[in-house]
């Protein structure tokens, strides 16, 4: 074709491939593809200054452990499976006896005690794996022994006062928390506590020498 005295010549078919729609899309889509991610896309990862040491020495593995709630679990199928026997296990003219269900639920209970037991003893041949480092270990103890001290004291001091101490002394102790405000913030809530079981609902709650000097 010739216009203007001019002679136009196709394309290239190289320049014809690059101007082509699926090339644009792979272009596109390479480029997309090659670009970094957003600030959104990325992980935040918070490092906790009070986790557990990585390297901290085991308490006690975990085939121990497994061994040790089989066996409870065994004892206590023998002891409900022979009160149970003793109460009645069978049938009678009225139908089944007290003890007819509970005694064969404690069997079902001893034969998966049994097979937990010889399973671990058989696993435990294998790696042994940590149940429980040293630092978990002191990390649990933080939290269990003051509940236990709480359920303690909650039968000679009451409820109120014990969650007061309670609540205070985890803030404090365990959270770093400052003084004042682990001491209003323990009295608030206990407060907030006695307002809706003693006052709003009436409720009888566990309560100590303090209640009983106001007259509660």
């Amino acid at each position: 074709m010739v216009t203007d005295g001019l002679a136009e010549s196709p394309p290239h078919p190289a320049l014809r491939a690059d101007l082509s729609p699926q090339a644009g899309r792979g272009d596109a889509a390479q480029t997309f593809a090659n670009q970094p991610m957003s600030q959104t896309d990325l992980e935040i990862v918070v490092d906790d200054p009070t986790a557990p040491e990585d390297d901290s020495p085991s308490v006690v593995a975990s085939g121990t452990i497994e061994i040790i709630v089989c066996l409870l679990l065994l004892a206590l199928a023998v002891t409900l499976g022979y009160d149970n026997w003793r109460t009645g296990a069978s049938w009678d003219a009225t139908g089944p006896e007290p003890g007819y269900f509970p005694f064969y639920l404690s069997v079902i209970l001893g034969g998966g005690s049994l097979y937990g037991l010889i399973a671990a003893l058989v696993a435990r041949r294998a790696a042994a794996e940590t149940f429980v480092t040293r630092a978990q270990a002191r990390r649990v103890m933080a939290v269990f022994v003051p509940t236990l001290l709480f359920c303690l004291v909650m039968q000679y001091l009451g409820l109120y006062v014990a969650s007061f101490l309670l609540i205070s002394g985890f803030m404090r102790l365990v959270g770093k928390i400052a003084l004042w405000k682990s001491l209003l913030t323990a009295f608030v809530f206990t407060a907030i506590m006695f307002v809706t079981f003693d006052i709003a609902f009436d409720v009888i709650m566990p309560k100590g020498p303090l209640e009983a000097a106001f007259g509660r």
